[in-house]
This record gives structure tokens, C-alpha cells and sequence, in this order.
């Protein structure tokens, strides 16, 4: 062998020595022997394994089928069940919120409004890994018709601004556009058109436009079945009562449920599902609000992970007060539940997807508990729980237009939820949060409910 051959040999053998010896990319973390709900509505995976590397998905698979590489750290998790991360397609996020997602098992959240300087920066944070927060997928502020029921939503009083607010939001990166109550068709119109041409999907909250003349116009997504009643029933008095202000519109819309035929409402609930249109119940808003007049409900276990000046900022007397609600409204509201629960069936027997969003951080609707609270309800409206579950991850990450996100599968994003308890079994076993992996990150619920 030449010196220069036996040079070659030499630099040739380090490097291979220097290969083995290194890290070879992220590392591998492997959860072994739990069964496995995968978020496509298969037969549940027995004695499986999740295959993290760095944030991503490696491997999904029974544990005599999954080949872990040297180096794979394992965590057993027998008698456990992994369901992929939770989504909360309805929120408004506050700062304080994050860690409680993430404790509660969710790992995305849609924020439909909020003020844009902090909800973007909460979102940017988020995606580089700053803190501990699920991903946000963010409206900025909601675009509303004259005179706006919110200062903080962009108001617009014709077509030209109308599509002029959509550029700007646009041009701001965000995810989704939120239309208000005071959108009236012709305004509404404009939006869908002029966020189309950016392929920017709408959510909207209807007062002055039913559900299905919104959902012909293209909206992607309709929130708290708003415009349910006005295209059910009789319009008129509904659109007037939202012409008086948010809470006489609000009232008026919850108290209608009672009085629909529910023939009409089924009938409705088919023509909805035609066009593709996703519901956003948010039953639990409804389930909630209903109760407010009952002073058990400040006893709520939920509620301790709320801090006490946020519960205090809630000002729950105020807001009743401003609303005007009196005994014969709230007994209105709750005989009016059971047709929600009937439209939402209805609408998934036709085929139409429903997705979980709870309006929390609103009065008395705990960030992340309230997910759990509207998979209860949706359960109880006749979901199965493989149903609600595909609602809360991979129906709502279909919404998001997530293709990374929603189930566990090979190249998707590692976002999971660790369960000490069967959810198929009984769909309140969802809060039953062991651990949680976002990002590829393993947190035990616990270490973040201890510091609260």
C-alpha cells in the first residue's frame, strides 16, 4: 500500500468512525404498548408503538412490527390510549390560556378574533417553539358590517371596503377570515369572493344573513349554528333583533331554537350538508351560557385552573345585566338545546362534518376543559365517540386545511394525547390526560397542572 493510498484508507475509516459515533439528525423517542386510536377511524391498534424523531412522526404500528433504530429512547405506556392531539376550532386565546391547552390535551387552537399585535405574536412564538403553547391558527380581527359590535373588529359599510379589509388581513398572514353578525349578504358576499382570490377560507358568526344563504356563497365554516334559526323558521324577527344590538340579536337567536319545527330543521340540516358547509356548534357556549343563572355552576372543579383575576375579569353579573336575561329566558334557552342537539345530528346523518370549537376564553368556558365539555355534548347529541373524536382531531384539521395535523401517521406532525383511559368506552375518558406530546415535545400533564 502506497502512502497516499494508505492516507485515503486512513481519512476514509475516521470519517466512517466519526459517522458512527455521531447523532445521526433528531433523535427518536418511541411510546411502546398502548392502544393506539389513530384519528382515521380504523380499528383501534393494540400494544402499539408511536416512533417520534425530532417533531415528526416516524412510525405507527403494533410493537412486533415497529423496528426502533439504536438510540430510541422508549417510554412504555402499557394500559394507556394515544389519540392525536386535540383541536379547538373556536377560541379566542389569551396569553395566560396556552399552558392549559396543552395540559388539557390540546395541541391546536383556531383563534377567530382577537387583538392582532398579540394573538400574531403568540402565534409566531408558537411555531418557534417558544414556551409552552399549542399552534394558533390566527383570524386577527373579524370583519364586521356598521356600526361594528366590537372596537377591536374592522368595520365595513360597502362592497369596496368590504374587500379592502380581506387585503389587508391578507397581507397580514392570516390563516382564516372571521365575518360578523352586522355582514349582510351583499357585504358577506364580498368577503367570500375577495378572500377566495387569496384562498383564504371564511368562519362566520350570522346575524343579517342565514345559514343557507352564507353557505351558497361559499363560507367554509359557520360558527355557534348561527343562521340555523332565520333559515328554518321566520327570518324577520331574528334579523331585527340583530339590528338592535348583539345581545337582543343573541337572545333572540338562543330563545328561537324552541319554537322550530323540527321537520324544517331537519329538512335543513340536509340542504346545509349539500354544500359542504362546516358546523361549528360550540354546544358547549350553549350548554354554558344556558346555566348561567345557576350559582352551582361557579362550583365547577374546571375552573381552578382559571386564574382568580381572569374569573374576576370575566364579570359574569355585568355581562348578565348588559344581556338582560331574566328566568323565562333562560328557561327558554334550555328548552330550545335539545334542537340544537337535533339539527347537529341531523346534519351528520346527512353526511354534513361538524367540528369541535368552544368559544372559550369567554365567560365561564375554561381553555381546554370546555374541549372535553363539547365532546360530552356532542356525544350526548348523538355522535359516537369515534364520531366526536374525528370532530376534535381529524375533521377539524381538514377545516385548518392541515394536512400534518388531525391523525397519526408517518410523516404527520407529532402532536398525541396519552389517556389513562378508554374514550371509545365512555367520551368523558378524554380528560383522563396523562401526557402530551407537541412538537415532539413530551410534557406529563401533571408538571404543568402543579404549578397552577
Amino acid at each position: 500500500m502506497t502512502r497516499a493510498t494508505a492516507t485515503v484508507a486512513s481519512v476514509v475509516f475516521g470519517l466512517t468512525l466519526l459517522g458512527a459515533c455521531a447523532e445521526q439528525g433528531p433523535p427518536r423517542t418511541a411510546l411502546m404498548g398502548a392502544t393506539i386510536l389513530d384519528g382515521r377511524g380504523g380499528t383501534p391498534l393494540r400494544d402499539g408503538v408511536v416512533l417520534v424523531r425530532g417533531s415528526t412522526i416516524e412510525a405507527v404500528g403494533q410493537r412486533e412490527n415497529v423496528l426502533l433504530p439504536r438510540g430510541t429512547k422508549q417510554i412504555d405506556v402499557s394500559g394507556s390510549w394515544i389519540i392525536p392531539g386535540l383541536i379547538d376550532a373556536h377560541a379566542h386565546v389569551a396569553r395566560w390560556a396556552l399552558d392549559r391547552y396543552v395540559a388539557y390535551g390540546v395541541t391546536t387552537v383556531r383563534d377567530v378574533h382577537n387583538e392582532p399585535d398579540s394573538i400574531f405574536a403568540m402565534s409566531e412564538a408558537a411555531d418557534l417553539g417558544g414556551g409552552l403553547s399549542p399552534r394558533i391558527y390566527v383570524a386577527g380581527a373579524m370583519i364586521d358590517g356598521a356600526p361594528a359590535t366590537y372596537p377591536s373588529a374592522t368595520e365595513v359599510t360597502d362592497t369596496r371596503s368590504a374587500r379592502q379589509a380581506v387585503d389587508r388581513l391578507s397581507v397580514a398572514g392570516v390563516h382564516l377570515i372571521k365575518g360578523y353578525t352586522r355582514l349582510t349578504p351583499e357585504l358577506l358576499e364580498a368577503v367570500v369572493d375577495e378572500a377566495r382570490t387569496f384562498r383564504i377560507p371564511v368562519a362566520v358568526h350570522l346575524g343579517l344573513t342565514d345559514a343557507l344563504t352564507a353557505s351558497k356563497l361559499g363560507v367554509a365554516s359557520i360558527e355557534h349554528l348561527s343562521g340555523v334559526p332565520e333559515a328554518a323558521g321566520r327570518a324577520d324577527p331574528l334579523f331585527a333583533a340583530h339590528q338592535n344590538g348583539f345581545w337582543a340579536g343573541w337572545t333572540a337567536f338562543e330563545k328561537s331554537w324552541a319554537t322550530l319545527d323540527s321537520v324544517a330543521l331537519i329538512r335543513l340540516a340536509g340542504q346545509l350538508a349539500e354544500t359542504k358547509v362546516t358546523m361549528v356548534p360550540t354546544l358547549a357556549l350553549h350548554e354554558v351560557f344556558s346555566q348561567l343563572d345557576d350559582t352551582t355552576s361557579t362550583t365547577d372543579p374546571d375552573l381552578l385552573s382559571v386564574p382568580a383575576n381572569q374569573r374576576t375579569a370575566w364579570k359574569v353579573p355585568e355581562m348578565l345585566s348588559r344581556a338582560g336575561w331574566t328566568p323565562a329566558d333562560f328557561a327558554a334557552f334550555r328548552r330550545g338545546r335539545p334542537m340544537q342537539d337535533l339539527f347537529v345530528r341531523a346534519f351528520r346523518q346527512a353526511g354534513g362534518r361538524i367540528v369541535t370549537g368552544t368559544d372559550a376564553a369567554n365567560q365561564m368556558l375554561v381553555p381546554g376543559a370546555s374541549e372535553h365539555l363539547e365532546l360530552e355534548l356532542l356525544v350526548g347529541a348523538g355522535l359516537t365517540p369515534a364520531e366526536a373524536l374525528g370532530a376534535g382531531t381529524r375533521d377539524a384539521a381538514t377545516l385548518l386545511g392541515a394536512d400534518s395535523l388531525g391523525t397519526l401517521e408517518p410523516g404527520k406532525a407529532a402532536d398525541l394525547v396519552v389517556l389513562s383511559r378508554d374514550p371509545l368506552a365512555d367520551i368523558r375518558n378524554t380528560r383522563s390526560v396523562t401526557r402530551v406530546m407537541v412538537r415532539g415535545q413530551l410534557i406529563l400533564a401533571d408538571s404543568i397542572r402543579n404549578r397552577w
